[in-house]
């Protein structure tokens, strides 16, 4: 089997030849396949390049009623924040390029996050960028809460079997073009 290093380097160079289809107008076809009601608060991200981007999906929630907040990192070795936008404000680049809320908006407890991906597999592990912000975070929200972990990505995304560490959090399901797959 090849290091988790070595796997993110491949599961890079497939989404990278995945990423020429628009799968931001597929994701947003499935929005109600998520099971939210009205005022849900949906933990979401803004997309890196060649990530699945759920922009449009996040369009058809809010049109539902839901509430979209963003992760913000608030340091290395901690789980991620995740803010709502006060009306009138952007995101702003921040830890890595990635775009993120500022540390003074109001905190929020998500019902539901949505996750990027480099690849996943059929039980529902999920590998990640290698930082372990998302392990973390779902760690401490599913402690807390009831909260799901939906994973973003292309379905040619999936492999057929990842490592799973004991600090890996699995994913509840995974949107992809091809719609909703649930894992128990």
């Amino acid at each position: 089997m090849n290091s988790k290093s070595e796997l993110r380097k491949i599961a890079r160079q497939n989404r990278t030849k995945l990423a020429h289809t628009n799968i931001a107008a597929a994701l947003a076809l499935h929005a109600g396949t998520l099971g939210l009601a009205p005022g849900d608060i949906v933990g979401a991200y803004h997309a890196l390049p060649a990530e699945a981007d759920p922009a449009l999906l996040l369009r058809a929630l809010v049109k539902q009623g839901c509430h979209i907040a963003f992760p913000r990192i608030a340091g290395k070795d901690r789980p991620l924040e995740f803010h709502g936008v006060p009306d009138g404000e952007v995101l702003r680049p921040g830890a890595y390029g990635i775009h993120e809320p500022q540390a003074h908006w109001p905190c929020v407890l998500p019902k539901i996050l949505l996750v990027p991906l480099l690849a996943f597999d059929k039980r529902g592990q999920r590998l990640g960028y290698g930082g372990g912000f998302y392990d973390r975070t779902l760690s401490g929200l599913k402690t807390a809460s009831n909260i799901r972990a939906i994973g973003i990505g292309y379905a040619g995304q999936e492999v057929a079997s990842l490592p799973a560490e004991p600090h890996d959090m699995a994913l509840d399901g995974v949107l992809t073009e091809q719609g909703l797959r649930e894992f128990s």
